[in-house]
């Protein structure tokens, strides 16, 4: 038997493992994981939590109270403190373990502290001397707390739901606008031959290499002059053509096989019913990469509609977010809460279409 006959005999005979951990600890050499496996799954694990760990930790701090983001050493998970009555104290104190000097352990409750130091006084004995004690000398009875109250109290004192509004409308409308204009270029770019078609097309790339900080004051000065500042439209209209979108939508478009065209055009099909009905539905996963591109830039957008929206009623949720922060004292628990549920639809509507994203991006280009 040759030696490709007896690897191909080895793969097949190693055995399949079912379920979520077989499809994790895969080998690509047969029964046991080899030093290559190792490193690759090394590598993905080292990055998953690049990744996700400063989101986890966004989330898990969004339900801590203003004092728990400001201690020292921080935790990652919210904590509320173990309280309880003591007799001659209006609000129940925080319970620390104490071990006495004969190894016992006591529960004793605090009523102040300076910085590391606190003062614990014995629940039974409250009327006895304080004892003053070192922080990390102590342990503080604690337990995991998800409370839901700085959603509701930012809710409260923040007009989400007006910005909420605000960003979902200028999302959706330049969303559509998007889809519309870049396939309409892109399928007169793609599907029709004209003199200067290649330097229509290099010249829309060639916007890419400018800066937005070029072209910052001339948009403005045009959105001023037709009245669009403190208006929704001065958000959604100018970012509605992109050169990424006509260049991925061209790409692909160019996949499609011209005789499709012809054979509509033979049975009586316009040029608009075959954009309309053959074209648009075969660049469809393409459209849905596109969907997903606008979305995130349309949602995140801070700088423009900073510049253009003066009226606070008017306002999106970054450029609200950004001014709930105050001068003097900014409530981080609030804020760290209004970023979440900021974040919340962008990552629904990312779990929904991201399947699209590698066909689409993968096939563009392709001829």
């Amino acid at each position: 038997m040759s030696a490709e006959n007896t690897t191909y005999t080895t793969w097949r005979a190693a055995p399949a493992r079912g379920g979520l951990w077989g499809f994790l600890l895969r080998a690509h050499g047969g029964r046991q994981l080899d030093s290559l496996d190792i490193a690759t799954y090394a590598y993905l694990f080292i990055g998953t939590l690049v990744m996700f760990l400063p989101v986890l930790w966004l989330v898990a701090s969004s339900f801590k109270s203003q004092a728990q983001l400001s201690q020292f050493p921080p935790t990652f998970l919210p904590y509320q403190p173990v309280t309880m009555p003591v007799e001659g104290y209006e609000n129940p104190l925080p319970v620390f373990e104490v071990t006495q000097e004969d190894g016992t352990v006591k529960r004793m409750a605090q009523i102040n502290r300076l910085n590391a130091i606190v003062r614990l006084i014995d629940p039974e004995n409250p009327t006895a001397e304080p004892l003053t004690v070192n922080l990390n000398t102590v342990r503080a009875l604690q337990y995991p707390n998800f409370s839901l109250e700085n959603y509701a109290g930012a809710i409260r004192s923040f007009p989400f739901m007006t910005y909420l509004g605000n960003s979902v409308v200028v999302t959706v409308l330049a969303t559509i606008l998007t889809l519309l204009i870049n396939s309409m270029a892109a399928f007169g770019l793609s599907k029709y031959k004209f003199r200067g078609r290649n330097t229509i097309f290099i010249i829309i790339l060639s916007t890419l290499m400018v800066p937005l900080s070029v072209i910052l004051l001339p948009a403005f000065l045009v959105i001023d002059s037709v009245g669009w500042t403190n208006n929704l439209l001065g958000v959604i209209i100018p970012a509605a053509a992109t050169p990424t979108g006509v260049f991925l939508l061209r790409q692909y478009m160019l996949t499609i096989p011209d005789e499709l065209m012809d054979s509509a055009r033979v049975d009586g099909a316009g040029e608009w019913r075959i954009y309309w009905q053959i074209v648009l539905p075969l660049a469809a996963p393409a459209l849905a990469v596109l969907t997903i591109f606008s979305v995130m830039w349309r949602w995140n957008d801070f700088l423009w509609p900073l510049i253009v929206l003066k009226r606070t009623e008017l306002f999106t949720l970054q450029v609200g977010l950004a001014s709930f922060q105050g001068e003097n004292n900014t409530q981080w628990n609030y804020v760290l809460a209004m970023t979440v549920l900021t974040l919340t639809p962008i990552t629904v509507v990312f779990a929904f279409l991201q399947r699209f994203i590698t066909t689409g991006i993968a096939t563009t280009g392709m001829k």
